[in-house]
């Protein structure tokens, strides 16, 4: 069996020192936002509380859906940086970048060159872009295919994009992991699904992304971006795809969003005969005293959506 923990949307604080060059930008908008709201909602014990939980259930392999930072500074990155290692070493967590961590241009670059331990995979031989996406890494009878929605926006933006070029090589490693008998897992920021989040923040080619997904098939898909934990289903390749999205890793009790969860899968079986049972654990109480509590698992694979057509 494989255990994998899905974290997303750390937003890790507090904001360091920023200059007002730096505040030049759209981080502007980001700042504001940060010190009237995300500022009292968001709370690094919150992820610390997390990660323990994690570490009790002897998970295999973490992964983690973007948005590490806020406005991308320069000293968030390396703080980020410093936070994966703490977390988990490459060979046991992956990465993909959400749109914080590709704030204004050039931000993009800097977070996946000092990410990159958690952010490459096998060497494929299909097209990536000048960041790195996708990747392909594999884990026993799991593979994990790494997607990069994130790109800067103008202000009081947050959309993402997936276009034709990732579009063909995902599909070539979806064909890939396939032909090795693998569970494949697609990592992505943004949500792929139509109606979970609004005009301004959704990803641009989401017909694009089911379309690949329903020629060639995938087994799970994990996204962050909204703050919620919902479950979808999209179109697959003999089967319907569960989508799992999950609240911010960085939540606490403040505010209109529920506090921090993170989605505990349990992978077992073959091809045909997969097993996925699932269950959400979340924060409980309030900090510094909290507990990490979670309902009953249940299994995806069994679930009336999956078989539908």
């Amino acid at each position: 069996m494989f255990r994998l923990a899905h974290l997303s949307d750390l937003h890790l604080g507090p904001l360091p020192d920023i200059s007002y060059r730096e505040l030049a930008s759209k981080r502007i908008t980001g700042y504001v936002n940060w010190q009237r709201h995300r500022r009292k909602a968001i709370h690094n014990g919150v992820t610390d509380a997390l990660l323990q939980d994690i570490a009790r259930h002897d998970v295999d392999h973490l992964a983690v859906t973007g948005d590490l930072v806020n406005l991308a500074l320069d000293a968030e990155i390396d703080i980020a940086r410093e936070w994966l290692a703490m977390a988990g070493d490459p060979e046991r967590l992956s990465v993909v970048p959400g749109n914080h961590d590709a704030y204004v241009p050039g931000a993009l670059h800097k977070a996946c060159k000092a990410w990159r331990p958690w952010m490459t995979g096998e060497k494929t031989h299909v097209w990536q872009s000048e960041s790195g996406f996708p990747y392909l890494r594999t884990y026993g009878n799991v593979a994990l295919i790494g997607v990069s929605s994130a790109h800067a926006t103008a202000p009081f933006l947050a959309l993402g994009t997936f276009r034709e070029e990732q579009a063909a090589s995902v599909a070539k490693l979806l064909d890939m992991a396939a032909g090795r008998g693998l569970f494949r897992i697609v990592m992505i920021h943004h949500p792929p699904v139509r109606g979970l989040t609004t005009a301004h923040k959704r990803l641009y080619g989401i017909g694009l992304f089911q379309k690949t997904i329903a020629r060639h098939g995938a087994e799970l898909v994990l996204h962050g971006h909204t703050h919620d934990p919902t479950l979808s289903w999209i179109r697959g390749k003999g089967h319907r795809v569960p989508v799992l999205g999950v609240t911010a890793a960085g939540q606490g009790t403040a505010g209109e969003k529920q506090p921090a969860q993170y989605n505990l899968i349990e992978i077992d079986g073959e091809p045909g005969a997969w097993r996925v049972m699932h269950s959400r654990r979340g924060i409980k109480g309030q900090i510094p005293i909290l507990k990490v509590e979670g309902g009953e698992p249940t299994d995806l694979f069994s679930a009336p959506q999956f078989d539908a057509k």
